[in-house]
């Protein structure tokens, strides 16, 4: 069974459904800058609308890209903290649109 709304692939082949903000923290942590550079979470789609990557630079620290088609989003930033990237990246795809979460209603009772 696939992720239920998105997923998380790293360079070296490590692959988490739907990661936690600690699952997250775990694969940032176990990038370098030799064979591990990348991880890029997405829906778990065919056409997926929107994406987010982490990747190691040369000169220390990680560049954070999200992309966002139908919100017309498209932000590049760079972090050294891996506990603050997992955190942003966690509220951030909250509030991304997946066709099969049911509606969210709230109530003024």
């Amino acid at each position: 069974m696939g992720a239920a709304y998105y997923r998380a692939d790293s360079e070296n082949g490590d692959h988490i459904d739907d990661p936690s903000e600690d699952a997250l923290y775990m694969l940032l942590d176990d990038l370098n800058s030799s064979d591990n550079t990348f991880v890029v979470i997405q829906p778990d789609e065919d056409d997926p609308v929107w994406f987010t990557s982490v990747a190691v630079l040369d000169e220390g620290g990680y560049e954070i890209v999200r992309r966002d088609a139908t919100r017309r989003e498209h932000d590049v930033i760079t972090e050294t903290s891996i506990d603050r990237i997992a955190n942003d990246l966690t509220i951030w795809m909250a509030a991304r649109d997946f066709p099969a979460r049911p509606a969210q209603h709230i109530s003024n009772s």
